[in-house]
């Protein structure tokens, strides 16, 4: 995930984008209504949130004591990448690398490629040039950006579908697992309505993601953990589940993430 929103048309392809999927008439009716505003908020929010950066620590490591069993390979955005924690072992990375090797009572190894920025198409790019060791899974974590930036449906599926391909070719990697995307429509950081439509497009661009991976037995989607109903717009913030910034998730945010994570691989 960034914070960098722009929600500016780059092409035609942005009104036609939400076509791609299942979309009630009038969702789309107010959300081409709404666009000049919707334009201006993501300038707004663009301008005035508040830069974390990403993790820090090392990229690859070793999770648990003994002989490494099983090797997971992170794929991502800046979610992947620990913005809003301090360090790497905090971060969704080594949570659930951790998560892992206490299920399994082994060690884990694990290598994180993954950027602030970033959208499916980025990764992609940025896996095609990595120097990457061995791997038994890999995990996905992609597609805020790719919601900020209006990418259409297709070519979103189309980055993953490459993502796993190199994965599969250059780290021997068996299995995907694609992490769903986040409640956009519960970001604190985002104004109404702009955090409305970024939810609503969040969550259709999931249901295509599930739909798409149907009948791959390779490939897997991941729901995020669901977070504690609020009644106060900081409350996430101030639980952990989110980051200061009211855009990443905090400490108990990736703690749940890769347990939760940890479990679904078993």
């Amino acid at each position: 995930m960034t914070s960098e929103l722009t929600l500016e048309p780059e092409d035609d392809e942005v009104i036609a984008a939400p076509l791609a999927v299942p979309f009630r008439p009038a969702t789309l009716a107010a959300k081409l209504a709404l666009l000049p505003l919707l334009i201006a908020q993501g300038r707004s929010v663009r301008a005035s949130a508040l830069k974390l950066p990403e993790a820090a620590g090392e990229r690859h490591g070793v999770a648990g004591a003994g002989q490494v069993a099983l090797r997971v390979l992170i794929v991502g955005d800046s979610s992947a990448a620990g913005v809003g924690v301090g360090t790497q072992d905090e971060a969704f990375a080594g949570q659930l690398a951790q998560a892992l090797a206490e299920r399994t009572g082994a060690a884990v190894g694990w290598q994180l490629v993954a950027t602030s920025g970033h959208t499916a198409g980025d990764a992609a790019r940025a896996l095609a040039g990595a120097t990457l060791a061995r791997a038994d899974l890999l995990v996905t974590a992609l597609g805020v950006n790719d919601v900020v930036g209006q990418t259409r449906p297709v070519r979103f599926l189309a980055a993953l579908d490459e993502i796993h391909a190199l994965a599969a070719t250059r780290a021997q990697v068996t299995h995907t697992w694609h992490c769903g995307l986040p409640p956009m429509g519960r970001f604190p950081l985002l104004p109404q309505p702009l955090r409305w439509v970024l939810g609503r497009d969040a969550a259709h661009l999931d249901q295509a993601l599930v739909r798409h991976l149907e009948g791959q037995a390779a490939r897997l989607h991941l729901p995020l953990p669901e977070a504690p109903r609020t009644t106060g717009k900081d409350d996430l913030t101030a639980e952990g589940w989110m980051a200061r910034d009211g855009f990443h998730p905090g400490l108990l945010g990736y703690r749940q993430w890769g347990r939760q994570v940890a479990e679904a691989i078993g």
